[in-house]
């Protein structure tokens, strides 16, 4: 047995047999040693490879493996968003606008969004390879290139979710959208399906069962309930999670401006090509005057500056209102495209909303049921009641006439007759008189 452990595990490293024999040998004290922490080897695990999928503005797929650091100087994160990133960690719906890249966690669908590629978390989900083969649909032209099909796709595909393809066919990103905002709207329309898909699940599931209790009270039946009411309240949550992301981006037109990345991109471009052009011409203009007038170097400097800064001055002004009007139209485009995707999520929130409310009716017509039923053992227990205590003037009757004493009434033959008739009159009366008593309280319905 020890040379077939010996053969299948590989040989551990002497640095680790080091370290449990020194843990495991007893010091002077009879104290068992300080065992040290591999520190170094968890920020390493931390900092591993994570596969992900990129495509870019052409539609072009790959699968690449980046660490965490690397992740972050690429795309200018901080450590903290890629967090949301990670699948790890639940963490709310959140879509972030940053400098250089768009952060979107909606659901399974958990990317990173910039000017010129969207990196995806790679998963064998089928809303996200519906994600990666949508986009690429959207990005390339009919018939040109070929989608994405990763490894194992045609299986996750047939597992479900098929109403996401089926109901973005028709729906083709407008062209003068830009990149991230084509990425955008697929993501946002991935989560929305998602949830609208699970949202008609659970009422084709619930429907049924809750007609099945209002017709049949049984402990099956309450716990099945119970168990869809809390799935019904996780998803109400995640779904009113979207809508107010979706709501407070559309609320904050700097959030918006933050998202639109291609303008800022070659804004960036443009400032630092004309920053280039006007040092070179600055070095031309240096070298010109110095050539053409060794005599008077003092007064062309000045003009050939004053020249230069009135120059850049009316470049400035105009670069600030086109991109001043640039970004009000993109704000446009982008809270239109926020607001097609918010009225969807909020039809879906409508929806839950109702059959939450029609398991509310549920539950007030069960305690009505149960009330009554309540109230019906109540009452017969309140004639039980009154029953026994005319059922108990009989005993009484019996054991005082049980008493070892001799009386006259002994001695006629009828005497027990008369007693039995006496005494049954007299319960009778007393179970009427209760009877009316309580009918005219309305205690019983009489």
């Amino acid at each position: 047995m020890a040379d077939l452990h010996e053969r299948l595990l590989p040989p551990r490293p002497a640095s680790a047999v080091n370290l449990r024999d020194a843990a495991y040998r007893p010091s002077v004290t009879g104290r068992q040693p300080y065992q040290p922490v591999d520190v170094l080897g968890l920020k390493k695990r931390g900092q591993g490879l994570r596969s992900w999928i990129r495509v870019d503005t052409s539609g072009d797929s790959q699968v690449i493996e980046v660490d965490k650091f690397t992740m972050m100087r690429r795309c200018d994160l901080p450590a903290r968003d890629l967090r949301l990133l990670d699948p790890l960690f639940v963490y709310p719906s959140t879509i972030l606008g940053r400098e250089k890249a768009i952060v979107v966690n909606l659901e399974q669908i958990r990317c990173i969004i910039t000017a010129d590629e969207v990196l995806l978390l790679n998963s064998l989900d089928s809303y996200v390879l519906q994600y990666v083969v949508e986009l690429q649909r959207r990005l390339t032209s009919s018939g040109a290139g070929e989608v994405w099909q990763p490894e194992g796709a045609q299986l996750s595909l047939r597992r479900g979710g098929n109403r996401f393809i089926e109901n973005m066919q028709d729906n083709n990103s407008p062209d003068y959208l830009p990149f991230e905002f084509k990425a955008l709207e697929v993501a946002l329309e991935a989560a929305c399906t998602f949830l609208d898909t699970q949202a008609a699940e659970l009422e084709i599931e619930a429907y049924p069962l809750l007609d099945e209790l209002t017709s049949k009270i049984s402990t099956l039946n309450l716990e099945r309930v119970r168990r869809l009411k809390s799935r019904l309240v996780a998803l109400t949550r995640r779904v009113q999670k979207v809508r107010d992301e979706i709501e407070q981006l559309m609320d904050d037109d700097g959030d918006m401006a933050e998202m639109y990345l291609t303008e800022k991109k070659s804004r960036l471009e443009s400032a630092s090509f004309y920053g280039d052009q006007s040092m070179s011409g600055y070095r031309s203009n240096d070298v010109a005057l110095s050539v053409s007038a060794p005599v008077t170097p003092v007064s062309s400097p000045p003009d050939g500056r004053r020249l230069e800064k009135s120059l850049s001055l009316a470049r400035s002004r105009h670069e600030s209102m086109k991109s001043s009007e640039s970004a009000t139209e993109s704000i446009e485009e982008l809270e239109m495209l926020l607001e097609a995707y918010f009225v969807v999520i909020d039809s879906t929130l409508n929806k839950l909303t109702s059959l939450k409310e029609y398991i509310d009716d549920t539950e007030d017509f069960i305690n009505i049921q149960l009330d009554n039923v309540r109230n019906q053992l109540i009452q017969f227990e309140l004639l039980l009641t009154t029953a026994t205590f005319v059922v108990a003037i009989f005993g009484v009757v019996a054991g005082i006439f049980g008493m070892n004493f001799e009386i006259q009434m002994f001695k006629y033959p009828k005497a027990f007759k008369w007693v039995l008739i006496i005494t049954g009159v007299t319960g009778f009366v007393i179970f009427y008189s209760f009877l009316w008593f309580f009918k005219r309280r309305r205690l019983m319905p009489l």
